[in-house]
């Protein structure tokens, strides 16, 4: 008797979780390269649900898989506990996968992963997670009857919605019970997917592109210009492969526009890859303006210029350079964008992997790094220049606490200003600007209440020395 062949989409999500877990790679760019032309658009579909599924789940899993696990059950093995999750998250989350498909195919998927002599421990757990009353219900719910009366706060809700605890405590410290409640539960919904039209003259056929890809484009939720895509496979569409749509979450977009070049403006983008803002700031900078796009890594600009030149952005000049190293440039720039490398945990609905690898001390790190950027970019400002700073962090600690920290040792030659002139005309009519400009002057977006990634920037403008007595 043959053993029924393990379905693409689970082969594809169990590898993507293997390389997620034992390369620190990231699971959207394994996902792009696994499913090629070749999957099946309903398979593609299915590992993108599994893969990413188990990634934001992830704590809440481990806790229902670890009450069948006998204490001298050796759980050394990640390809065992990775077939166990996702066997699991289907139980739990995916009403229309049978449960003996989602027991049988995590089985093979052991053995396919050469630990055959772990399948035995894998069916019998599959089993008795099978009997559970989870489907139907909410599963986060559910598990939080199970916990023990003496389970702390911050862990128990650390495993209903799937974060590390050291998160979850630092969140309730800053935003309070119900606003970290949301948040948590925003990151565990699929993000919704935002571009933008790169060449007006292309709309029509952009349109048609798109819906031809099953794709429904709806108005942004917080641009005007934004577009939200649902359904539909956007990123194979003639619109993107072709460069007349840019794929951009709406928040990094509106950064971008609060860096507001003027036509002719010199713009230096400093940590520019992939470059879905440098063609923002290429388009309101004009042909008559010049964009300097660098990045730290090599490989990262040589992708940057392929998207440019698809995208017939004539304008930009890309460089290898580290911007946390002395910068030596001719002239001054008369706007700079410092979107600087960070925790991401603003983006932990689109990346879920990285609240498993972020550690609270890598904060730090961040800090001095992003600190030695914004330090080293201010002097480049021309007088009565705009720099923005900006992340898409959460965390006091790279955001305003590094805007402050760096301004006060400058003096006063430069001061933040408040950035709504900038934005005001880009958002919807239903968004009000004190709902992204708060009264510190800074922008945030926070995802449960913007629909978008949580993004913070600061608008810093250097003092035209003429106006000193």
């Amino acid at each position: 008797m043959f053993a029924m062949p393990i379905s693409r989409a689970r082969t594809i999500a169990f590898d993507v979780l293997l390389r997620v877990a034992k390369q620190d790679a990231y699971a959207d760019e394994v996902l792009r390269a696994e499913l090629d032309g070749s999957v099946k658009t309903e398979d593609a579909g299915l590992a993108t649900e599994l893969a990413l599924g188990v990634l934001r789940w992830q704590r809440l899993l481990d806790f229902v898989i670890d009450r069948y696990l006998k204490k001298s059950s050796n759980m050394g093995d990640v390809e065992v506990r990775i077939a166990l999750r996702l066997g699991v998250y289907q139980l739990l989350f995916l009403d229309r996968v049978p449960a003996r498909a989602a027991v049988h195919e995590s089985v093979e998927l052991v053995k396919r992963a050469r630990k055959r002599s772990a399948a035995t421990l894998v069916n019998a757990v599959l089993r008795k997670a099978a009997k559970e009353p989870f489907k139907g219900n909410s599963p986060a719910d559910t598990v939080a009857r199970l916990f023990p009366a003496d389970l702390p706060f911050a862990d128990q809700i650390g495993i209903q919605y799937s974060h590390p605890t050291w998160m979850v405590e630092r969140w309730l410290r800053i935003y309070g019970e119900e606003r970290t409640r949301c948040l948590l539960q925003g990151n565990n919904r699929v993000p919704v997917l935002s571009g933008y039209l790169l060449d007006p003259q292309r709309r029509e056929d952009a349109m048609l592109s798109l819906r031809r890809a099953e794709c429904r484009v709806q108005p942004g939720r917080l641009l005007r210009d934004a577009w939200v895509l649902e359904g539909g496979n956007p990123g194979a569409s003639e619109a993107v492969k072709c460069g007349w749509v840019a794929i951009q979450d709406e928040a990094s977009q509106a950064v971008a526009r609060l860096v507001a070049p003027d036509p002719g403006n010199s713009v230096l983008d400093l940590c520019a890859a992939p470059g879905g803002k440098t063609m923002l700031l290429a388009q309101a900078a004009g042909a008559q303006g010049h964009v300097i796009a660098a990045d730290l890594h090599e490989h990262r600009v040589r992708a940057m210029n392929e998207r440019l030149e698809l995208a017939g952005v004539r304008n930009v000049e890309t460089i290898v350079l580290d911007g946390a190293q002395l910068l030596l440039f001719e002239r001054a720039f008369d706007r700079i964008l410092v979107d600087v490398p960070c925790s991401g945990t603003g983006t932990l609905a689109r990346h879920p992997e990285i609240r498993w690898k972020l550690r609270t001390e890598d904060l730090r790190d961040f800090h001095d790094r992003q600190a030695r950027l914004l330090r080293n970019a201010l002097p480049l400002l021309a007088p009565r220049g705009r720099l923005v700073y900006s992340t898409c962090s959460l965390e006091p600690e790279e955001n305003e606490l590094v805007v402050r920290e760096v301004l006060g040792t400058l003096g006063d030659n430069f001061q933040i200003v408040n950035p709504r002139d900038a934005i005001e005309r880009f958002l919807q009519e239903s968004v009000r600007i004190q709902s992204v400009v708060y009264a510190d002057g800074f922008f945030r977006t926070f995802p449960p209440e913007h629909g978008t990634d949580g993004f913070f920037a600061a608008a810093i403008e250097r003092r035209d020395p003429n106006s000193f007595h």
